[in-house]
């Protein structure tokens, strides 16, 4: 179109293809899931279209070649997760949550679309590598490309729920829970994650850009943590684990920038290999989380219900279910030698060499972290049973999920505990064009030889651990008595910062329904139909004017023609 040449291809290098193993096989995972899940459900073959065309619009996110193309796929991505959420439409809940997350991850891709907008204002172009190369070279460069990425972030954002776009998230757990996994796995939240490794030379070439990530993604992840600690829907608890995990991601890429930059010389090999700290934590996190949530989906399946107090004693009667979700838990708290353990370090590990204010936020949630997951476990599989919704739900009493949901949560836990062993001995960093390889016996043990870190981070996560079984396993101390000394902050926590109703009630009610969309209104009435009106009344106008002129009197119709010769002969007289 004119000068607008756009080239459809496939970008395929170390990146796309661990982002394809993550979404095949995170996928094939929940749809083999979901046959025991969904059976009998009314909407099994939507269901089984939309988680297709979901998983589609992730691969050609992951494989395009240029950035319009990719903001195609991302607003496919999107739509999908908007039919997901609002699967069961019936229920206003969910397709309020649909509604709600459709409308804020709309929010950050506004600035997605400026930032390509501007890129291609400037530079003409919109893929990919040549992008990474102007950056480069310096032709893209300055308050431009700082704008350009932060335009970036914002969308990555919105669909990686950052702070403050991370509303949406929790509410999104209104539909199927294989749908949730998906989500927070392999699709619609690694999609941000992804762009930000995508166009990572565009960001470490802009300090204001890195830093801008790596503080957004710190505060983020202590920020969910805290909710996490108090929230009694199981399905919620992981929700925010994983907004606080994203958080992790976006420290990583962000804090690796920061690293660069002081260290100077920062060629395009070295600023694509950077990626590999935030990327080798979502490869890691994609199995384990997936985990989660169709643990989460197996003990609703035999309970009927998602609230924890109504659970208890349920590691008698699903002892497969049990059995994983620890893995799960373990691995999301970051206990060696399971796969979270040698990301979440290297992250750890970065953000200490750039900034000792991240690191001490991320060793402050790796607290939390371990804390608030195994709360899960201990409510949910320790004591005895306490109730649950097994008579509304028509099971009876719990009961261990059928083989074809139990077979993918083996599958996934025997990932969750070996995937990290990809980079023990240096392998996932030589992919990615990062570090040296070593021996697989000397990088399990001998992280611990390298730095106080590893050792730091796992004796807090051991004491998140022992802080949740004196609470809630063993119970020494009142989970009750805690709540009611530090009542200001569980209220804080549980109502979730009063953001939804700051939203809802500033944002929409006062901003958007006050203030924009009652100028619309105005605008709409007095303007647009102004303007239609008012033709209307011309043409109305002009139409009995005319009339008069109509008396059927030959005379005057004589006169007129008169007066028209003449004037034609004066024209012609004087100008002819």
């Amino acid at each position: 179109i004119g000068d607008l040449n756009i080239h459809v291809g496939l970008l395929v290098d170390s990146l796309t293809a661990v982002m394809l193993v993550v979404v095949t096989g995170v996928s094939l995972m929940v749809q083999i899931y979901s046959q025991g899940y969904m059976h009998g459900d009314p909407g099994y073959h939507r269901y089984y279209a939309w988680m297709s065309l979901f998983t589609a619009s992730m691969l050609g996110l992951v494989l395009s070649d240029n950035l319009l193309l990719t903001f195609v796929f991302w607003e496919g991505v999107g739509l999908c997760s908007y039919l997901l959420i609002g699967f069961w439409f019936h229920r206003p809940s969910a397709a309020n949550a649909a509604k709600k997350a459709f409308i804020v991850t709309r929010l950050g891709d506004f600035g997605f679309l400026a930032a390509l907008l501007l890129l291609f204002a400037k530079t003409g172009t919109f893929d990919i590598s040549e992008l990474h190369e102007l950056a480069v070279t310096g032709v893209l460069a300055g308050t431009t490309l700082t704008w350009v990425a932060i335009g970036i972030f914002s969308g990555a954002a919105g669909k990686s729920a950052q702070f403050p776009l991370h509303v949406w998230l929790p509410d999104a757990m209104e539909g199927p829970t294989p749908v949730s996994a998906l989500i927070h796995a392999a699709t619609m939240v690694a999609a941000g994650v992804f762009l930000v490794a995508r166009t990572f030379p565009l960001f470490v070439y802009s300090e204001q850009a890195v830093t801008t990530v790596a503080i957004i993604g710190g505060f983020t992840a202590i920020f969910a943590a805290t909710m996490g600690l108090v929230m009694t829907d199981i399905k919620r608890v992981v929700a925010y684990s994983t907004i606080s995990q994203l958080g992790y991601m976006m420290l990583g890429l962000g804090a690796a920038g920061m690293a660069l930059r002081e260290g100077g010389n920062v060629t395009l090999e070295i600023a694509k290999a950077a990626t590999a700290i935030g990327i080798f934590h979502l490869f890691n996190h994609a199995f384990f989380k997936a985990l989660l949530f169709l643990g989460a989906g197996s003990v609703n399946h035999a309970t009927g219900t998602f609230d924890m107090r109504l659970m208890g004693g349920l590691r008698k009667t699903m002892p497969w279910t049990y059995a994983t979700f620890v893995i799960g838990s373990l691995s999301l708290a970051g206990i060696w030698p399971l796969s979270g353990f040698w990301s979440k370090d290297e992250i750890l590990a970065i953000a200490w060499d750039a900034q000792k204010f991240l690191f001490t936020l991320a060793m402050i949630t790796v607290l939390m972290t371990a804390f608030y997951i195994f709360r899960v476990v201990f409510l949910t599989f320790g004591g005895d049973y306490r109730g649950g919704g097994s008579e509304a739900h028509g099971h009876g009493k719990p009961h261990e999920s059928p083989a074809v949901m139990v077979l993918p949560m083996v599958t996934l836990s025997v990932l969750a505990i070996f995937s990290g062993f990809w980079n023990v001995t240096g392998g996932f960093n030589a992919l990615m064009g990062h570090g040296e390889t070593q021996g697989f016996f000397e990088g399990l043990f001998g992280i611990f030889m390298h730095g106080p870190i590893p050792v730091i981070s796992l004796m807090v996560a051991l004491l998140g651990i022992f802080l949740a079984y004196a609470v809630y396993g063993a119970r020494w101390l009142s989970a009750e008595s805690i709540g009611s000394a530090f009542k200001p902050l569980y209220t804080l926590f549980s109502r979730k910062y009063f953001f939804d109703e700051l939203y809802e009630n500033v944002v929409v009610k006062i901003l958007l329904i006050r203030g924009l969309f009652a100028g619309l209104e105005k605008l709409d009435t007095n303007v647009v139909d102004g303007v239609v009106n008012g033709v209307a009344s011309g043409t109305g106008a002009s139409g009995r004017t005319i009339r008069r002129v109509q008396t059927g009197q030959l005379q005057l119709y004589g006169l007129f023609i008169g007066i028209g010769i003449l004037a034609i002969v004066l024209v012609l007289y004087f100008f002819g």
